[in-house]
């Protein structure tokens, strides 16, 4: 379907010059950046921000126009999300308004989106890779027949004016940067939490282009017969917690996990682990972090007896500060992290909770 061709790490524009076929006749009129700005029940989804952002810099590097793509059951609901798209960035904001949308389903948001897309014509076209934007991008790239590249941890415009897609490969031991270079738009999915977000800029406007969905609800086969939210309050939030604590093989046992816990709950923070904890039942999969895990940007990341491969560091390498605690001092995590400490984390880890509480207990005393 795809004719998007992988290297490694990053290919030279004339390293592919051999490869790249003449962009076909009726592609060369798409022109623009475009981001499907996620909204479920009013709620705008981070991720769209954040890939607005990111958004921004590759219509600026192509001298063309942001555009957010808002599809919405309702005129108000419309009308809130194209203001926060403008707010981060958005120069103009694509809505389809119909009541037909106001749940999502592959089948009326597909059909919303392939034919904003014909109509309209961008070159580029980014989603959240959340439930909502895996099956809608999956979709919509089969019905346009053109490339995706899903859970980017890059993005970036390549000499030659094409969207260079980079994202980890063969169990994350490679970062591969793929290139839809014969079809439009040309697609891609990111996680929450990997590209930063971006200021807001109260009060920014733009031009909203309104687009008719001609569908009718009995046209539609899935139906929609109440929603449910889904609000476990024991489901990890990492990708949104500022002070992450994790655990790796380094602890040696369950046992020894509590102490990733404890010094997290003392900075009210998160924690979580690396991969093997998961499959050794240690840890929940909502608990890990890493390419297969959550992808992180905390300010704090305190990274206990964990060794910091390939697949570890995609995921947290965007955070603030990250300390690493490993008895080896020659992890790969100390690559990456800004503050190292070789030492035994089931030592370290005990002293740190007590220096945190006593300096907390200070403050609140002298508060």
């Amino acid at each position: 379907m795809s004719d998007a061709a992988p290297t490694a790490p990053k290919p030279p524009a004339a390293g592919r010059a051999g490869t790249k076929r003449e962009l076909p006749e009726r592609f060369k009129a798409y022109r623009h950046v475009w981001v499907v700005v996620e909204c479920e029940h009013g709620v705008v989804h981070p991720v769209s921000l954040e890939l607005l952002g990111e958004g921004r810099k590759l219509a600026d590097k192509r001298g063309v126009d942001l555009a957010g793509v808002v599809l919405a059951g309702d005129s108000l609901t419309a009308a809130q999300t194209a203001a926060a798209a403008f707010e981060h960035g958005a120069d103009l904001v694509y809505t389809v308004t119909a009541p037909i949308l106001a749940h999502y389903r592959n089948e009326t948001y597909t059909r919303a989106m392939t034919d904003l897309v014909n109509t309209h014509q961008p070159e580029i076209l980014l989603l959240g890779a959340t439930n909502l934007g895996r099956d809608l991008a999956g979709s919509v790239a089969t019905t346009l027949q053109t490339g995706l590249t899903a859970d980017c941890t890059e993005l970036a415009i390549d000499d030659e004016g094409s969207l260079a897609a980079t994202r980890p490969t063969f169990g994350g031991s490679l970062l591969c940067t793929i290139l839809t270079l014969n079809y439009r738009p040309q697609m891609a999915t990111v996680r929450p939490r990997v590209m930063a977000m971006p200021a807001r800029e109260p009060g920014r406007w733009g031009r909203i282009v309104e687009h008719p969905l001609d569908l009718a609800e009995e046209d539609v086969v899935t139906k929609v017969l109440r929603f449910i939210a889904d609000r476990e309050s024991d489901k990890a939030q990492l990708a949104y917690a500022d002070i992450v604590v994790a655990g790796g093989l380094g602890l040696r046992s369950a046992e020894n996990f509590q102490l990733v816990r404890a010094l997290a709950e003392v900075l009210g923070g998160d924690y979580g682990g690396s991969r093997p904890l998961v499959q050794k039942g240690w840890i929940t999969a909502d608990r890990q972090i890493g390419q297969t895990g959550k992808t992180i940007r905390p300010k704090l990341y305190i990274a206990a007896g964990i060794s910091g491969a390939i697949q570890h560091r995609v995921g947290v390498e965007g955070a603030d500060t990250i300390v690493a605690i490993n008895t080896d001092p020659n992890a790969p995590i100390f690559d990456f992290a800004h503050l190292g400490v070789v030492a035994d984390a089931i030592e370290l880890l005990p002293a740190l909770t007590r220096a945190f509480q006593a300096h907390l207990s200070v403050n609140r005393l002298a508060g």
